[in-house]
């Protein structure tokens, strides 16, 4: 195997360099390798139908974080595993056969977005900045046509249960949004396909491989390492959730949208470094994906209506009456659906927010 290339402008501070070879951040971890999937035996996939050759990373089991790490190293790790799995489900995405290849694919590219929140810290910003950067239009270009394939699998499954002219009628709608993914996925085809994505994948790809690139330099007393960090950075992350108490039974779409962004970064911030917490981290994070959960439906809801609104607007002059009826109902209830998980909301909420919850997440964070 050719040795490994390193990035222009990323070179190792001096006081953390490594040997360095494909899968040297692995190797780092005494344990880790046991998790790498041993149906990794290459570094690109030449599989001419899924596009240009692809890098690969290997497929772990879990990322391998230690309560010793640092953050830099464990934010790479995090990164790694996502950046995996991106890369996997990218040929998936490219066929689009499957929509599931596409979801996973951009689940890879989210949690990674969040991963340099959580530890974008230990790097230095002025050497991964066009990672974060490219790494954004890529989530863009998968999320715009990954939100068109929720739209249009909802209001499939609202077609199958109407009678024959009412699921005819509410074609017109179905085809607009479909005619929008297809637009969409074009965008995402023409992004995976040019050079400037390849590079960025050969270069990424490198970054996470190898320990000591770009690295915020930091002193041997200051706090650095995931057990002196993390309990803090875990209780400031529920803290932005809590927050939303006061103005919960309240709050309109817009905010409790606001929340479920607070609670996903929550999740995130438990589950990354969730190795070195201890057995009650699986039922708090089920807890927050309930209250996320129950706020994803509620945008899925007022997205749909605000589009079908939209639509009934641009083509009022196109559609006859009984279109325009069958689609408003349509639109009804999606508002519906919005009132109820609005009112709905106190449930999922305290089960975050209540002091069981709180004093499990105490004894996770004092046992880092």
């Amino acid at each position: 195997m050719s040795e490994a290339r390193t990035p222009a402008g990323l070179e190792p501070a001096a006081a953390d360099t490594l040997p360095v070879g494909v899968g040297a951040g692995l190797a780092a971890d005494p344990g880790a390798t046991s998790d790498v999937s041993t149906d990794v035996s290459a570094d690109v996939t030449t599989d001419v139908a899924a596009g240009p050759p692809v890098p690969l990373v290997p497929l772990a089991k879990s990322p391998g974080v230690l309560a010793d790490d640092t953050v830099a190293e464990a934010g790479r790790k995090v990164l790694r595993f996502h950046l995996a799995r991106m890369i996997a489900r990218e040929p998936g995405t490219r066929l689009g056969r499957d929509p599931e290849e596409l979801h996973g694919m951009r689940v890879a590219t989210r949690r990674m977005r969040a991963a340099w929140r959580v530890f974008g810290d230990g790097f230095r910003a002025d050497r991964t900045k066009r990672f974060r950067r490219r790494l954004r239009t890529v989530a863009g270009r998968l999320g715009a046509v990954r939100d068109r394939d929720v739209l249009i699998e909802a209001l499939e499954t609202y077609q199958a249960a109407l009678p024959d002219r009412e699921a005819a009628a509410i074609e017109p709608l179905i085809e607009a949004w479909r005619s929008q993914r297809d637009e969409a996925r074009e965008l995402l085809l023409h992004e995976l396909d040019s050079d400037a994505y390849r590079r960025w994948l050969d270069d990424y790809r490198e970054f996470t491989l190898h320990d000591g690139l770009a690295v915020t330099p930091s002193s041997p007393t200051s706090p650095h390492r995931v057990r002196d960090v993390f309990p803090a950075r875990i209780w400031q992350a529920y803290g932005q959730v809590r927050a939303y108490e006061p103005v919960l039974r309240w709050a309109d779409v817009a905010t409790l949208h606001e929340l479920r962004i607070a609670a996903k970064r929550l999740r995130y911030t438990l589950e990354f470094v969730r190795e070195t917490l201890g057995p009650e981290t699986a039922p708090l994070v089920a807890r927050i994906v309930a209250l996320q959960d129950h706020l994803g439906l509620l945008n899925d809801a007022d997205v749909a209506a605000t589009l079908a609104r939209t639509f009934l607007v641009e083509h009022a002059g196109e559609l006859d009456e009984f279109e325009t009826q069958v689609i408003g109902r349509y639109l009804v209830t999606r508002e519906q659906a919005v009132t109820r998980l609005r009112r709905t909301v106190g449930g999922p909420w305290r089960g975050v927010a209540g002091p069981g919850f709180r004093r499990a997440l105490g004894r996770l964070t004092a046992d880092l």
